[in-house]
């Protein structure tokens, strides 16, 4: 079967939606006759969020030639159809605020969208732990009742992975966020979101598209895959599945970029939020996560033609000690913090659980996207990194660490010193020229942390926090947590 007629029948397949899901969804009211062609790509519904500040893309579908009008905010733009029935029209940015309605017509078809804000947009992405809903979170009950924000709206991609590039998704639509809305959504995307709204106090829509346990190659798009030699075998399992009529599994190479993430492009946004590693890391015959992170974020950011928007990544939390190569993970994703304009971290080790691979505070996560957000989305002057490994020097039997990111000084524990006793450093640990590394102790002496140990008389390297269950507590003067570090590459 020709892949072009495996195109439209899958687009069929996702645009078959009951009346009464429509309803649900808040959909286009249609002033059209059934057999109408005329209709907006999924992410257009009623309650939207459009980017404020910079050029707004409204796409869709029509019947091929036919000319269609959009009107939005006292401005009108034209298209014709090509000659697959597609169109697009682009409106010049727009200043924060609505309600707004939008109303797409040809000679006889109507669609007519209300309720439209316009703020900032950030899509969420990743696997379980982005994908962990509120009411799943820690207090659900207290942050349920209290999830009233109307100008908080929420839209969630339905799970699914596909072998070729959809244009369109399922979803129930734009939703405003309420208590009866909020408990089925991301928790770490709600908490983001609701801290950039009391911060900012414009709109905040987003965009939740996640699928637990799921690696990294899914995510991306098979051309990206297919331009390196490294994961050219992945390319070569996309490429294989192009004629495939049936969905495919959740972690297929490119699957759930093809029916996850490309309907949303290009969607005007700020930037995204990604928290995902775990299933990359359980694979042992996977170990380029660094150089797959750089592929994924510049493909996105490319197909988007939105610039080097904003990526922030949450490093995996803390979980079971024994966690298969969760520091090799970590190391690659704070490497591409630094390898990348516009990338930042939050550094999540300090709220894991070591029975769950779901940590339930997921306030604190989003808290801390958040003030990263707020520096590179947003040009306030932030410290939003914890203390960074800078350099080490050896000598005389004890190692001196120093930092960047460390604002007023470094501290011990989150509020200055351990609840639980005196202000002791932990989670260091020193090796000499036989590279067996040992508990050290470690003290803060101005803006550096001396680490020795009284079994290693010539420490040649120090590790901090390099294990899958973390217990340092290292942070700064604005409660940020060190990442992990090792001075050594043995």
């Amino acid at each position: 079967m020709p892949r072009k007629l495996i195109t439209v029948l899958f687009a069929l397949l996702i645009a078959c939606t009951t009346t009464s899901q429509l309803l649900a969804q808040g959909a286009a009211v249609v002033e059209a006759p059934a057999t109408s062609a005329l209709k907006l790509a999924s992410v257009f519904t009623d309650h939207m969020v459009l980017q404020r500040d910079r050029e707004i893309p409204v796409w869709g579908m029509a019947s091929p030639g036919e000319t269609v009008s959009v009107q939005l905010d006292g401005k009108s733009r034209e298209v014709i159809a090509d000659e697959d029935g597609k169109w697009r029209v682009d409106f010049a940015p727009l200043a924060a605020g609505g309600p707004l309605e939008m109303t797409v017509r040809t000679e006889g078809s109507v669609l007519n969208l209300t309720d439209i804000l316009v703020g900032e947009v950030w899509v969420a992405s990743g696997q379980s732990n982005m994908a962990w809903t509120v009411k799943r979170s820690a207090n659900p009950e207290e942050e349920i009742a209290a999830a009233n924000w109307p100008k908080i709206r929420l839209l969630t991609v339905s799970r699914i992975a596909l072998p070729q590039p959809m244009d369109e998704f399922r979803s129930f639509g734009w939703q405003v966020c309420s208590p009866e809305t909020i408990e089925n959504f991301s928790a770490v995307a709600y908490y983001f979101g609701r801290e950039l709204h009391q911060k900012l106090d414009v709109p905040i829509g987003l965009i939740n598209t996640n699928y637990g346990g799921t690696p990294m190659e899914a995510w991306t798009s098979r051309d990206a895959l297919a331009s390196r030699p490294t994961f050219v075998k992945d390319a070569s399992i996309a490429e294989a599945a192009l004629d495939t009529k049936e969905k495919l599994p959740s972690g297929h190479p490119s699957g759930l970029f093809n029916a996850m993430i490309h309907p949303v492009i290009p969607y005007a946004i700020r930037g995204a939020i990604w928290y995902q590693g775990e299933s990359n890391a359980k694979r042992e015959d996977k170990p380029h996560y660094h150089e797959l992170s750089e592929l994924m974020i510049a493909d996105w950011r490319e197909r988007w033609g939105q610039g080097d928007f904003p990526f922030l990544l949450v490093q995996l939390a803390g979980w079971k000690p024994d966690a298969p190569n969760w520091p090799a993970l970590r190391e690659a994703q704070h490497l591409t913090t630094l390898t990348m304009p516009n990338v930042a971290m939050a550094v999540a080790t300090d709220l894991g659980d070591v029975a769950d691979i779901h940590p339930r505070n997921k306030q604190d996560v989003g808290k801390r996207l958040s003030v990263a957000a707020r520096a590179l989305a947003y040009g306030e002057n932030l410290v939003y990194r914890g203390p960074t490994y800078k350099r080490m020097v050896a000598k005389d039997g004890r190692c001196s660490i120093s930092f960047d990111a460390i604002a007023d000084g470094l501290q011990v524990g989150q509020g200055g010193a351990d609840a639980d006793g005196p202000a002791e450093l932990k989670g260091f640990e020193v090796a000499g020229a036989d590279r067996m590394f040992v508990p050290a102790k470690a003290k803060i002496q101005g803006d550096q942390v001396i680490v020795s140990s009284g079994d290693v008389a010539d420490p040649i390297a120090v590790r901090y926090n390099w294990s899958g269950w973390t217990v340092g507590n290292l942070y700064n003067s604005v409660g940020l947590p060190a990442p992990p570090f090792r001075t050594d590459r043995f």
